[in-house]
């Protein structure tokens, strides 16, 4: 399928939305503002699916336990899902309190005109950063398209710098702490099974263990998160559950440890049944974390489609609910429509235009298999239930893709022990190196030597800087991590410009 019936068929489904409301809300005042914000909504709910869903696969993907395909499917059924079960009835109509509501005068259409200009500069800059394959946090995007849009309508004053703080804050703690979390698991499934003498008998052991860990994981992060929105219905149907507005991290985590448990009684003597079948080697040991890593590509895609569909419906139903009561709400209610439009949007967008950034966080930043993969997929649900309960700010695109760094650099570090073959060729060149520099150093007074000596030892130096250089990329491809941590950093900013640069023309156009 070339990108031009891709791009066909995308605006086809954005039009469709267009063409519905126009059907459906044909006799509301300044129809033609509500039409442009659900081809906007479509459009971003399709950059969602393009972008942002490559980190809840894309380690499955370039582990080999799901094939493009299968991830694709996968993916959509269950993002879908988790946006038109979990999604919730109400939205924030202003994303995470950036701006004051003061700035727009009490004037809907002025709202309208900056939620508009929001959405669709959050697209913009989606398909921008999908285009140079770099995976960035549709959350942030959106942030940066209402703040742009904001400062255009009521100037500096009316932004929320300390919420803005907490967002930059994000870009190191997310990545930091999912780089280290995956990091640490690797390490673990290293030292206490690869590392061991027996390896199988050290995976009936541990194998179980960490499959009932990803368990609570996900259970507790699928509560937390998956959940919250439609919190008060889990609570009618369980009443026993303490009245609260949403999950608490302690119902989370008790969900997930009542899961751990079954989990574990359920899987262990599978897992060494099926043990006492392979071989020892690592390709088999890898075999165990297939299973489990479907597993969770699926309920990071549920919780995912639950909790991140606000970015597409959230600004379109403020703008519905603007036109409809002509008033700015700070709450406003998700009609059917509106999450369709993000559920099936975001499933569109993940078909037709996914696979390109799922290739790069599944391969193109460092080479990984089940065990890998595992890590990072542990890291994105235990670094959220972290953070939730710590009150920090995360991202989980920067949390997903630092898992995928700290896999990358922590096989650079065990591999300096000098079991690689190029570390072997980069410790050869040393030696070389050192040769000569002793050399050098007891020549005496030959003169000419020690000039032949200086052009050599600098030629060798040269060589074992370019093997350094191989050895880096072998494990970490520097130049995408640099692409990736420059489009992270001008996320906000840039959305933000386009935002304002809409806005003005959008208020053009309605004056």
């Amino acid at each position: 399928m070339n990108n031009l019936f891709k791009t066909l068929l995308g605006a086809g489904f954005a039009v469709g939305v267009g063409y519905y409301v126009n059907s459906t809300f044909g006799n509301m005042a300044h129809l033609e503002f509500l039409i442009m914000a659900g081809v906007f909504g479509a459009y971003m709910a399709m950059n969602i699916g393009a972008n942002d869903v490559a980190n809840n696969v894309g380690p499955a993907v370039g582990a080999r336990a799901l094939t493009i395909g299968g991830a694709v499917i996968i993916a959509s059924i269950f993002e879908a899902s988790g946006a038109l079960i979990a999604g919730g009835d109400v939205v924030g109509t202003i994303k995470k309190g950036i701006i004051d509501p003061v700035a727009f005068s009490g004037d809907p259409m002025m709202f309208v005109y900056a939620m508009a200009a929001s959405l669709l500069a959050a697209a913009l800059w989606l398909t921008l950063a999908t285009a140079f394959k770099a995976p960035v946090s549709t959350t942030h995007s959106i942030v940066g398209g209402v703040m742009g849009a904001g400062i255009a309508a009521g100037g500096f004053a009316i932004v929320s710098w300390g919420t803005m703080g907490k967002i930059v804050a994000s870009w190191i703690i997310s990545p930091l702490l999912g780089g280290l979390i995956a990091g640490g698991f690797l390490y673990i499934i290293k030292s206490q099974i690869l590392y061991t003498e027996d390896r199988l008998k050290s995976a009936k052991r541990i194998v179980p263990i960490l499959v009932s860990i990803m368990a609570w994981a996900f259970l507790t992060y699928l509560t937390l998160k998956g959940f919250k929105h439609i919190w008060r219905d889990v609570i009618e149907f369980l009443p026993f559950l303490p009245e609260t507005k949403k999950p608490t991290i302690g119902v989370a985590a008790s969900f997930g440890l009542i899961g751990a448990v079954i989990t574990y009684i359920i899987v262990k003597p599978k897992i060494v049944s099926k043990i006492e079948k392979l071989d020892s080697d690592r390709g088999a040991i890898n075999t165990l974390f297939t299973i489990p890593l479907i597993f969770a590509a699926s309920m990071l895609s549920f919780a995912h489609g639950a909790n991140d569909v606000a970015n597409a419906v959230g600004p379109l139903a403020a703008i519905y609910d603007a036109l409809s009561n002509a008033t700015i709400s700070a709450k406003a209610s998700i009609p059917l429509w509106v999450m369709v439009t993000g559920g099936v949007g975001i499933s569109v967008g993940l078909s037709l235009f996914g696979p390109r950034l799922i290739k790069t966080v599944g391969s193109e930043i460092t080479e990984l298999d089940p065990m890998r993969a595992f890590s990072i997929m542990m890291a994105a649900a235990i670094t959220v239930v972290i953070a939730s309960q710590l009150g920090l700010p995360v991202s989980s695109t920067h949390i997903a893709v630092g898992g995928v760094f700290g896999v990358g650099f922590l096989r650079e570090w065990l591999d300096r022990k000098g079991t690689d073959e190029i570390h072997k060729a980069l410790q050869a060149q040393l030696k070389v190196v050192e040769e000569f520099k002793r050399e050098l150093k007891n020549i005496g007074n030959d003169y000419k030597r020690k000039a032949e000596l200086y052009e050599i030892i600098k030629a060798e130096k040269k060589k074992a800087k370019a093997i350094k250089k191989a050895l880096k990329e072998t494990y970490v491809k520097r130049g995408m991590v640099n692409r990736i941590v420059a489009a992270w950093i001008i996320t906000v900013p840039v959305a933000g410009i386009i935002s304002a640069i809409i806005f003005f023309i959008i208020k053009g156009i309605g004056a």
